[in-house]
This record gives structure tokens, C-alpha cells and sequence, in this order.
């Protein structure tokens, strides 16, 4: 199994659980629709949700140039950037040992501006395909001033790892034998039948990959 990169990308609690291939780090990525980014910034610790997407060994954010956490990420602030699948939940025997299984992937860094307009362009395009696949080719790309208005930040995928719980709940011996329903209830991410925009111009059908999404690619 390779190595963390790093003692504090090492996973310490149930270190069994760590995994630090990047092909299980790049899945659960590819597999997120949203991440959370902690940061520091006026003396204020702050953990805040976000889109992400990753673009071979780099992961994307973008925003306003006004948010404040690109702001703090831009001028350098350390980041620790989170992504969390939830597969299922884990009843036990015991009320202790009820648990979920799971996929996370914690990664440290430092973010970089993207200035490069072929890079930044790639990286929206990205974003919107990585949230509805297939849809960049049917909308208003980004005019030049909607780039210049952007930020898109690029933190490198060199400091991450995962964690990864899978399987039944592990009750302490005795309990085995105690009259309660002990298993995995497992848990997906399911799409509802799309709602049109009420100013949606007539006749406009959802596509297939709005009438029948299953989540990134």
C-alpha cells in the first residue's frame, strides 16, 4: 500500500481504514458534488462548503473574487479541504458501536491563482460537466468578462489520503447473542423527476441527463 505523503496526511484513528493510492483518493473526489475547505483568516478558523472538481492532479474551486474564503486561499492561508460519501448506516448490537460506512478524503495544501485563460476556461468547464454531465455543450459558455470576474483557485493533489469504512457493525463479543437487528442500511444518492423553470420557453423538454441523472460521472 503507498505511503502518505506526509505525517499529518497520515490517518491515525483505526489506521487500517487509511488508504493512500490516488486512484481511491481520485474516485471518491470524481464522486463528490460538494467538498468542505477549512482555512484560517482575522484570527477566525472557518470550514466552509463549496463546488469542487479535480483536473488530473489538481483540484479546482472558483467563485467571486469577494468571497472570503477565496480571498484567505488566494493570499496563501494554509487549507485542509474535505470530501465526505456516506454509504450507509451501521446498526449495532450496541448503542456505542452504531457507525456509518463511508468515503472521505482529506487533503492539505496550498492554493495557486489560476491566471492561464486556457486553464481557467478548462476548469469551469470542468466544474459544469463534473456536476451535470453533458451540459456545458448546451448552455451560454462564460463571456470574457464573466471569466475576468471569476476567480478559480488550483490546490495540488500532493498531501491526501483517505479513510474508508465498508462492512457490518463490529459488536463487542457478548453481544452477539442479544435479541436486537443488527446490519447495514445502505444509503445512495437518488435523483427526482427534474422541475422545469416556470420561464422556461414552450415546448423546451428536460434532456436525458437531467431526466435521468445518476450523479458525476
Amino acid at each position: 500500500m503507498p505511503q502518505p505523503v506526509s505525517q499529518r496526511a497520515t490517518v491515525k484513528r483505526i489506521p487500517k481504514r487509511g488508504v493512500y493510492d490516488r486512484a481511491t483518493i481520485d474516485r471518491i473526489l470524481d464522486e463528490g458534488l460538494i467538498c468542505h475547505v477549512g482555512f484560517s483568516a482575522d484570527d477566525q478558523t472557518f470550514v466552509l462548503p463549496t463546488i469542487h472538481v479535480r483536473v488530473g492532479d489538481n483540484v479546482y474551486l472558483h467563485g467571486s473574487p469577494a468571497s472570503r474564503l477565496l480571498q484567505a486561499l488566494a493570499e496563501g492561508a494554509a487549507a485542509c479541504l474535505t470530501v465526505t460519501l456516506v454509504d450507509g448506516l451501521v446498526l449495532a448490537r450496541s448503542a456505542m458501536h452504531h457507525s456509518m460506512n463511508y468515503r472521505s478524503v482529506v487533503l492539505f495544501g496550498t492554493a495557486t491563482v489560476v491566471e492561464d485563460r486556457a486553464e481557467k476556461w478548462n476548469a469551469l468547464r470542468a466544474l459544469t460537466e463534473h456536476l451535470i454531465p453533458g451540459r456545458w455543450a448546451d448552455i451560454r459558455v462564460p463571456t470574457e468578462q464573466e471569466l475576468r470576474q471569476t476567480l478559480v483557485l488550483a490546490i495540488p493533489i500532493h498531501e491526501a489520503s483517505a479513510k474508508v469504512r465498508s462492512g457490518p457493525p463490529l459488536d463487542d463479543e457478548p453481544d452477539y447473542d442479544l435479541p436486537a437487528w443488527a446490519g447495514v442500511i445502505p444509503l445512495r444518492l437518488a435523483a427526482s423527476d427534474p422541475v422545469s423553470d416556470p420561464r422556461l420557453r414552450r415546448g423546451i423538454e428536460p434532456p436525458a441527463y437531467a431526466a435521468n441523472y445518476s450523479g458525476p460521472r
